[in-house]
């Protein structure tokens, strides 16, 4: 599937600001205010964002781009679980911070805030990172409860260094032959979704389940593959419970250059890993005797080829 590059170190090919162009040069990610972390087979920074397929809108590429505006996807999930009031707070200086303005907080772990929380795989060697988990911590210290959330934006196939080059030259937008790995969608984003699901429905303080955050055209392939919602019966936060919540651009036709283009939520949507696990498993057969059909299919045209020698 052909694709051109959508944003590039965080703006649009077409954006010719002093920003654009310094944040390129330098190599730079307007959301992480730091070096661009995308790299390509050679290590080269590829600063790629967003690929926009020739038939289809943009979508996000790397799950960074998720996190613009100083990570307001964890603030608005935080909202959703824990209500109003509480702020977000490195899980590194969370004690600390309670200790001096005594109120209760939200600690944050994951990368950049604090440590990593590891799950653990049923054979006991390894596990599964969680992206992040955020921690209500009240001002006696004590842990009340959390949520696990996990992001994830989708992978590229092909290759899409001609469009980058292009891009470096003269920011000239060209097509390129990256794709977007859909496949992976359901080979290894839902059964992950499933077993961090079964596992955090076992923990005491984790009393709203765990929250999947990606792009919209991502969770649309979600649905498409799960049957759609009608199979996501709809229920309440509870440790059993998985809330799917997607984002997209505001406007991709904007025109305010040197600004990073804003993401809105575009939906929000929680069921249980029971619903999600059945959804998943209940996989729409083609009619009977396929295999019969094609092979007679084949055969026929063999001997066709056959006859005309």
């Amino acid at each position: 599937m052909a694709s051109s590059i959508f944003e590039f170190f965080g703006f649009r090919p077409g954006d010719n600001s002093l920003i654009a162009r310094e944040h390129a040069s330098k190599l730079l990610c307007p959301i992480l205010n730091n070096s661009c972390e995308k790299s390509l087979n050679d290590g080269k920074r590829s600063g790629v964002c967003s690929l926009k397929p020739k038939t289809s809108g943009p979508v996000i590429c790397c799950p960074i781009r998720l996190y613009a505006e100083n990570y307001k996807l964890l603030a608005d999930v935080s909202l959703t679980a824990f209500g109003k009031g509480y702020k977000l707070v490195p899980s590194r200086e969370a004690l600390s911070y309670v200790s001096k303005y005594k109120e209760p907080i939200i600690a944050v772990f994951g990368k950049k805030w604090g440590r990593e929380i590891r799950l653990p795989q049923k054979s006991g060697n390894g596990g599964y990172f969680v992206d992040w988990v955020l921690a209500k911590i009240n001002t006696d210290f004590a842990l009340e409860e959390f949520i696990a959330v996990e992001v994830q934006a989708i992978d590229s196939t092909g290759n899409y260094r001609n469009g980058i080059t292009a891009l470096e030259l003269n920011r000239d937008v060209i097509q390129t032959s990256a794709g977007l790995n859909w496949e992976n969608v359901s080979k290894r984003i839902i059964p992950q979704l499933i077993y961090k699901g079964q596992v955090l429905q076992r923990e005491e303080l984790c009393k709203k389940g765990l929250f999947f955050v990606c792009p919209e055209p991502v969770m649309n392939k979600i649905l498409n593959r799960l049957g759609g919602l009608d199979g996501l019966i709809k229920y309440s936060l509870q440790p059993a419970s998985i809330t799917f919540v997607s984002y997209n651009y505001v406007d991709i036709k904007s025109d305010r250059f040197g600004e990073v283009l804003p993401l809105v939520q575009t939906s929000n949507h929680t069921t249980t890993v029971y619903k999600l696990q059945e959804a998943f498993n209940n996989v729409s057969l083609p009619v009977e005797n396929v295999y019969r059909t094609e092979i007679i299919k084949a055969l026929e045209e063999s001997k066709l080829n056959y006859s005309l020698f």
